[in-house]
């Protein structure tokens, strides 16, 4: 299984740029409400977002991609690996975006590193 750990990993990443595409859309965008008189706008703001648009483009592969691992590796295998985009998106939000991450959530992600090394070790 752990031959596929690359694959995991891609699709794990691209699911990971899709989430922080789609915030750097949305950060362009701005706060907006939802309603009926502003939908139309909305939809156009949101269509016409190339981040957006990337992050989508960035699912859609990361599907793909994980089709592919799941047809290869057992799903209590993979699965939990998902886990790694936690990491990867905390550390981008805090780099990328000025996030504020407490000591209590970086002891969290340092849980989470620890899990996902005990799941790659079992292979």
């Amino acid at each position: 299984m752990a031959i596929y750990l690359p694959m995991i990993i891609f699709g794990v990443l691209l699911n990971a740029a899709a989430q922080l595409a789609l915030k750097q859309g949305m950060r362009q965008i701005g706060y907006f409400e939802f309603s009926l008189q502003n939908s139309g706008l909305l939809f156009f703001a949101v269509a016409s977002s190339p981040y957006i648009l990337a992050g989508l483009a960035c699912y859609v592969v990361s599907v793909v991609v994980w089709l592919l691992v799941l047809s290869r590796v057992e799903v209590s295998y993979a699965y939990p690996l998902l886990s790694i985009g936690y990491i990867v998106t905390a550390f981008a939000g805090w780099r990328f975006f000025q996030e504020n991450i407490s000591l209590t959530r970086w002891a969290g992600i340092a849980v989470i590193c620890l899990g996902v090394w005990l799941i790659t070790r079992s292979a």
